[in-house]
Parts: C-alpha cells; structure tokens; sequence
C-alpha cells in the first residue's frame, strides 16, 4: 500500500473526536508531501531542529508538534510556530515556553506528560506533581501558555492488557484533573502499535508515524 492509502486506512477508522498526528521524524520532505496532498495537516516531529527546517520548506498551513523530549534552551527555535507541545514534563520547561512565547506574542498550547510506562526511559510527571504545578501563584501568572491537555506513553510490550490498563489510568487521571482545569480537553495517547486500544480507553488525539510512513529503514 502507497502511503496515502495508510493514511486514509487510518483515518476512515477515526471519529471526528480524534485528532491524528501524523509523526513524520527522520521522513524526506517528499513523503510528507504525500501524506500532505491526501489531506493531512497535523504532523508531529521530535527534533526541534528537524522540525524547524521542514516548517521553512513546507506549506505553512501545516500545524506542526513538537511530540519529543523537550530541552529549554531549544524552545526559542521553534516558538514563532509550533502549534502544540506534547511533552511537558516540568514547571521550568513551562517557564521557558511562556517566556519565549511572549517575545512572539503568542500563546503555545501545551500538553502535561504523565507517566504511565513501567520503563525508566519514558519521561513524565506524577499526578501530584501535576496538582502542585496547577495551584503554583506562578503558573497562574504564565499569560503565554495555555494548558490544553495530557500526554502519556504506555510501555513497549506485546501485553495488551498492561497498555489498556495504563491507558485506563491516564484516562482517569485526565477526567479527575479536568474536574479543576475545564480547558483541559485533549488527551494524546496511543501511537501505530496501539492507538486502536488508546482510542477505545478515550483517546482525542493519537500520533502515528509507521503505520502511515512505513517501518523506518
């Protein structure tokens, strides 16, 4: 199958309730031009210097994510742009974000990463860590963020039952923060091996890059 038909396999299975990002890491602009003409406008990269060169080149109606570790001193790159910020995992990257933001006047949207993988590679915040960050006088006083959502991984297995369970987790925890922050209202989860399982757990955005792509070489 070319890789429109991967992408149009994909989205005839999504509601109008979730969002698909299309991760295009290490792709040539070529394939995503592709992916591009049949329709899609949201891609996810996870290099900010990557990402950076492909918004220059690319047609500028494209919103791009940034869906990878964040390092602040790489957020004024990418700032004048980015549409959404999937991994925030710390008040300072918060900080960072604002302040660059502001130089654009701009508001960034950002998601919260939550850990809910049992490995120590994925990165993410406690929801208590979440609660605290929220209460923060200073939070409340970052006019340039605006906190839309959750972000989560579950862990890298073939146990079906350990990713739903962890996607039932990250659920909860985004309904029980949404009781306090109404603007919360997305909830990234899920990517080409297990978004079936994520959106059937309550997932409004997923981020797929094989399954569109192909495996990377």
């Amino acid at each position: 199958m070319s890789i429109a038909d991967n992408l149009q396999k994909i989205t005839c299975q999504l509601s109008n309730s979730v969002t698909l990002v299309a991760v295009s890491k290490t792709k040539p602009i070529s394939s995503i031009f592709e992916v591009y003409n049949a329709g899609q406008r949201v891609f996810g990269e996870n290099k900010i210097k990557e990402m950076v060169e492909k918004y220059e080149t690319l047609p500028k109606d494209i919103q791009w994510h940034m869906i990878g570790h964040l390092q602040r001193n790489k957020v004024k790159y990418m700032a004048h742009f980015v549409e959404l910020i999937h991994g925030v995992d710390s008040f300072k990257t918060l900080k960072e974000i604002n302040k660059q933001a502001k130089k654009h006047n701009r508001i960034i949207n950002c998601l919260l990463q939550i850990k809910i993988a049992q490995e120590d590679t994925k990165f993410g915040l406690k929801t208590s860590e979440i609660k605290e960050i929220l209460s923060l006088d200073d939070f409340k006083e970052l006019q340039n963020i605006n906190i839309v959502g959750l972000m989560g991984m579950a862990s890298f297995t073939i146990d079906k039952v350990q990713i739903r369970g962890e996607f039932k987790q990250l659920k909860s925890i985004f309904e029980e923060l949404k009781t306090q922050n109404l603007q919360l209202k997305t909830l990234s989860m899920g990517m080409s091996g297990d978004y079936n399982i994520a959106i059937e757990e309550g997932s409004t955005m997923i981020r797929v890059g094989s399954a569109i792509f192909g495996v990377r070489q």
